[in-house]
């Protein structure tokens, strides 16, 4: 079976945490992987059409849509929505990665997009985040987060 395809969403201050996912990919100590969909190459443009139609292009590759939730995240509308609105339209299993460190949707950071449509919400965490992307599929409605002792499978303490 081949990587699970993977758009990652996030807002621009939140890079640092998609950069950091790509580097836990490449660490042979970090068992962490996944078909990256993300555009590789910076954009070199400020046409919104344009930059629009090549993201459209990746998620229509992926089958699962991570979206990295920071402090901002809530109010991006221009892209972070935008990518949400097409990987629901596209059927991508969404995934919300609290980077706060809560493990369940926070009405306080999650943008309204993903919400009640069947996602599940778990913290920023390499295991924890291939977890739900191996093995995470759509409900119809509603906020979904795993239990403890997923959790505790994993080799969280907690």
């Amino acid at each position: 079976m081949g990587l699970p395809r993977t758009f990652v969403g996030f807002s621009s201050t939140d890079i640092h945490c998609y950069q950091l996912m790509k580097a836990w990919k490449e660490n042979e100590h970090i068992d962490f992987d996944f078909y990256d969909c993300q555009i590789t190459d910076e954009i070199n443009s400020d046409d919104e059409d344009y930059i629009k139609r090549k993201c459209r292009e990746r998620i229509n590759m992926a089958g699962k849509y991570v979206m990295l939730i920071g402090e901002d995240t809530k109010s991006k509308h221009k892209y972070v929505r935008w990518e949400a609105e097409v990987a629901i339209e596209k059927g991508c299993t969404i995934i919300g990665v609290n980077l706060d460190g809560s493990r369940q949707m926070d009405e306080n950071t999650c943008p309204p997009i993903i919400r009640d449509i069947g996602a599940i919400f778990v913290h920023y965490s390499p295991q924890i985040i291939k977890y739900a992307i191996e093995n995470y599929k759509m409900h119809d409605s509603g906020n979904y987060y795993y239990k403890p002792e997923v959790y505790k499978n994993l080799g969280y303490d907690k």
